[in-house]
């Protein structure tokens, strides 16, 4: 009998054994499966590696202890990029703007499919020098998004930006004068799937010019990478 108790005292202190390690375990794999969910709730609260915060409209409306006058220009110097498997041209109209801090901007670059079939491509986009990022918001534009070219197709998708003029407020920051919007496109798989649900990217480009221009585009985020 003794021995039958020591067996299932045994059991027991296994079975507690094995459900203490599964908890951990069990952490574990949710951390992993929501990994990039917590990480952009962690993004957003902290401020790390890219956060996306919003403005509602455009700070046009600077601090009246500011005479607009008296606010520095920056000048944005804009850049584009393509994987060489992806059979696009792809350049800012304009190489470069000068902007005045807290007054919104529109600029545009445009995208050619040079190859005989339909292809599409996702782009992202960074703000050079990172210290600057946090004062860089811009409305939705084409990036982080799948985009579908038809043969000799193109596009002349609008970005609309402001630099907030808080930047003046940061010790790390306040001298910058220049900055880089940087946009890289990248090949997707053109499989039939893929055609059917990326966007139209000439005619979504055309739609958005058209809505900015009427004033219907507000909400200006910050998402650039910090890092």
């Amino acid at each position: 009998m003794e021995e039958v108790a020591v067996s299932e005292a045994r059991r027991r202190g296994i079975r507690r054994t094995v459900l203490l390690l599964m908890v951990p375990l069990s952490v574990m794999v949710g951390l992993v499966v929501y990994a990039p969910t917590l990480y952009q709730l962690f993004c957003a609260i902290t401020g790390y590696g890219g956060t996306v915060q919003v403005a509602p409209e455009a700070r046009a409306a600077v601090d009246p202890a500011r005479e607009r006058e008296s606010l520095p220009e920056i000048t944005v110097y804009l850049d584009a990029n393509i994987s060489r498997d992806l059979p696009w041209r792809f350049r800012p109209l304009r190489s470069k703007v000068k902007v005045r801090l807290g007054e919104p901007v529109v600029v545009f670059y445009e995208a050619v499919n040079l190859s005989d079939r339909p292809t599409v491509g996702q782009a992202v986009f960074n703000v050079t020098p990172f210290k600057a990022a946090p004062y860089f918001f811009k409305t939705e534009c084409f990036c982080f998004t799948e985009e579908r070219l038809d043969p000799g197709e193109r596009a002349e998708m609008p970005v609309q930006f402001f630099v907030d003029e808080s930047l003046l407020d940061d010790a790390d920051a306040r001298e910058v004068r220049q900055i880089t919007l940087s946009y890289t496109f990248y090949p997707q798989d053109a499989d039939a799937e893929m055609l059917a649900r990326a966007r139209d990217l000439a005619e979504g480009s055309r739609i958005l010019a058209e809505q900015i221009r009427r004033g219907e585009v507000r909400n200006f985020r910050n998402d650039a990478p910090r890092r």
